[in-house]
């Protein structure tokens, strides 16, 4: 062989063996990297084969409240969201070119097809040369409940922030999850990829932020709501019973301070002493800050961890597009700090799912049950391959102490600060809740409740963040206990 024919046949090896370590390592070493070129944002060939894919349904109560449906272009098949404001933050979207969001994103390898536990359906359709189908997603949510809490927020109007919880106090089942304002997952699905660049950048563009899940994402100070946590600490601790006498006056000196504390009105409980019941049925920041002050921030801190502060614990929804924010208790609050973290005031914040989850543990005679969103997951061909079990997260009261709390809420509801949620011949347990924020902007209403009291069925956090009311009109009896009232009855079917 002469040399210029060996130096070409050396090029071509060394070509051939570098175009071979280059397969190797895009196939082996980066095949689940997202830069792969199978996940490569600019693949348009993949995410078109994607796109055209029939995707199993969201459904609640046998009804999809997302689907794919057959349409007339290239890529064969739309997905639809029959009532998507209503779900939107539960269900999320699909979309060509903005990926996908809640449970579209959670459950994306079920409703794709793909996931292993739908291994076996997808071997038979091959085998019967049928295309491999997505499997179905069963939630959890209560339709009519889920309704009363939509129509309660937009009764509000259509600007109004804020978000509603309601969950099963004996299992953790979400049901409903409502987030204000809201939007249409529809216009972000359409294959009108121009009409979906511009309603995405709107949604981005809005100061309202209607893709946040407020939920689960935002949190605020819960107010005088957080009373509860306070109180379930005292009645924990063995020194307070609800006839305990607590301090009653107008306003509560703060140690190190040379402010005080005031109650919402400006004046005194009803006398310089009243009991624990009274003071949570007339929602008495001078008490609840002097039993912070006695039980101490690390009391305080140890009950709310207990009913789920600092935690993580649901998965059910997208990780990227609406990430479970942890609720929280001060670290090293002074004195003054504990009295005003005791009626949920300084630094202490949560999501309106976590107050819930306060609710519902009470209602559970003290314990904690793990939220859960998705129910059931099934096959194209209808069969079950995969059911949720309900999971406890802890105790987070003694039944006991459930029982004295739940009498004390009760009390709230029939002649405190929580009448408007009261309902005929069902026994009520509740609190209200007015946050205070910056000079600059209103307070924030909150209400959480469950009924029936004897027997809880329901357990709901409601928060309006900004209702667009005068300050004077704010407050969690006037905008939230109606909501809650709603979603109560909606499940209690009254």
């Amino acid at each position: 062989m002469n040399r210029p024919i060996r130096n070409l046949a050396i090029g071509c090896m060394v070509l051939f063996l570098a175009l071979l370590l280059n397969a190797t390592y895009l196939q082996f070493v980066r095949a689940d990297n997202l830069t792969s070129l199978g996940a490569h944002p600019d693949n348009r060939r993949v995410l078109d084969a994607e796109f055209s894919r029939p995707r199993g349904a969201i459904v609640v109560k046998g009804k999809p409240i997302a689907e794919s449906t057959k349409s007339k272009d290239e890529y064969k098949y739309q997905r639809r969201y029959p009532q998507g404001r209503e779900y939107a933050q539960v269900t999320g979207f699909f979309s060509r070119d903005w990926g996908v969001g809640g449970v579209e994103a959670t459950q994306d390898s079920i409703l794709s097809g793909d996931d292993s536990k739908l291994f076996v359906r997808r071997v038979i359709d091959l085998a019967g040369n049928q295309s491999p189908e997505g499997g179905s997603v069963s939630l959890t949510l209560n339709p009519k409940a889920q309704q009363a809490a939509y129509d309660g927020m937009r009764a509000l109007g259509n600007n109004v922030s804020g978000a509603v919880v309601a969950l099963e106090p004996s299992t953790g089942k979400v049901l409903a999850m409502v987030s204000s304002p809201s939007y249409d997952p529809n216009r972000l699905a359409s294959h009108d990829f121009s009409a979906v660049s511009k309603a995405h950048a709107a949604l981005l563009a809005n100061d309202l932020e209607p893709l946040n899940n407020r939920a689960i994402e935002t949190v605020l100070p819960p107010g005088s709501t957080f009373k509860l946590v306070t109180a379930a600490a005292a009645l924990e601790s063995g020194k307070y019973q609800p006839d305990t006498m607590v301090p009653g006056g107008a306003r509560l000196p703060l140690p190190g301070s040379t402010v005080s504390l005031p109650n919402e009105n400006g004046r005194a409980c009803g006398g310089t002493k009243i009991t624990l019941t009274r003071a949570l049925q007339v929602s008495c920041n001078v008490a609840f800050g002097s039993v912070g002050l006695d039980l101490g921030a690390d009391a305080l801190r140890t009950q709310a961890q207990k009913f789920g502060f600092g935690q993580r614990y649901f998965h059910d929804l997208d990780d990227s597009l609406t990430r479970q924010a942890e609720s929280r208790f001060p670290e090293n609050p002074d004195k003054a700090q504990t009295a005003l973290s005791a009626i949920g005031q300084f630094d202490v914040a949560a999501t309106p799912l976590q107050m819930a989850m306060v609710a519902a543990a009470i209602a559970d005679n003290g314990t904690v049950m793990k939220p859960y969103l998705v129910d059931e997951i099934r096959s194209s061909h209808l069969e079950v391959v995969g059911k949720t079990t309900p999971e406890s997260l802890g105790t987070a009261v003694s039944a006991a102490t459930a029982r004295k709390l739940t009498d004390m809420m009760v009390a709230v509801v029939d002649s405190g600060t929580a009448t408007p949620a009261q309902i005929p011949g069902v026994r009520v347990a509740g609190k209200t809740g007015t946050a205070q924020s910056e000079k600059s902007r209103p307070p924030y209403a909150w209400f959480v409740s469950f009924a029936p009291a004897d027997n809880p069925t329901v357990a709901v956090a409601v928060l309006v963040q900004d209702a667009g009311v005068a300050r004077d009109a704010i407050s969690g009896s006037g905008l939230a206990a109606p909501i809650a009232k709603a979603v109560m009855e909606a499940v209690l079917n009254k």
